[in-house]
């Protein structure tokens, strides 16, 4: 190998970021390694201190440096109208609406059985404590519109149809196979508005 193997490590290291391919990667490592040596260490003491210092909410499943996290323990969200989301991610997605002031749910996967997920995968046990512990009247399931993202959302909505609860999901609008990151505000916001009872 003519280049070092460190650098070849580093784009592989980039190369498992979401949307990251080999050539972006490849420009990435190279921009770090001709940088300020300091800048390139604290990225990465950044990178592990913020690594580090994050958990899982026992109550709500999110990623947060507190447990239970500030959606959880705030007095001014709602205990009537829980939002379930794929990735804890999304949450920050959705608050830039300001248009939810419920609670969340982060089931941490979509069902996909050829890549080992399956119920027990996507936390249902959690979710149905958390459904026992707030008796929201409406679960709002904000998944992205792609094939597991609707093998989800029916095999939920047959686990809650019979507990009286309205189960709604976003309208359409977001396109299929897209993420709610890739979506704008304003779409994302009217799909909300306009979402929909589940059956």
């Amino acid at each position: 190998m003519l280049f070092s193997e460190n650098l070849e490590k580093l784009i592989q290291s980039f190369n498992r970021f979401p949307g990251i391919g080999r050539k972006t990667a490849q420009r990435l490592a190279w921009y770090l390694v001709a940088q300020d040596k300091n800048f390139a260490l604290n990225l990465a003491e950044t990178i592990k201190t913020t690594v580090e210092s994050f958990k899982t909410c026992s109550q709500c499943n999110m990623l947060s440096e507190s447990d239970p996290c500030p959606f959880c323990i705030s007095p001014d969200r709602s205990d009537s109208y829980l939002c379930v989301v794929e990735n804890s991610s999304d949450i920050q997605i959705l608050e830039g609406m300001n248009e939810f002031k419920g609670r969340y749910f982060v089931l941490g996967h979509l069902l996909s059985p050829l890549d080992g997920y399956g119920p027990e995968q996507i936390n249902t046990a959690m979710l149905l404590e958390r459904i026992e512990n707030l008796h929201p009247s409406e679960v709002i399931l904000a998944l992205k519109p792609s094939a597991e993202g609707e093998a989800t959302i029916h095999y939920l909505w047959e686990l809650l149809k019979d507990k009286g609860i309205s189960i709604t999901r976003l309208s359409t609008g977001i396109p299929f196979g897209g993420d709610l990151e890739y979506s704008n505000l304003n779409t994302l916001a009217n799909a909300w508005k306009r979402r929909y009872t589940v059956q």
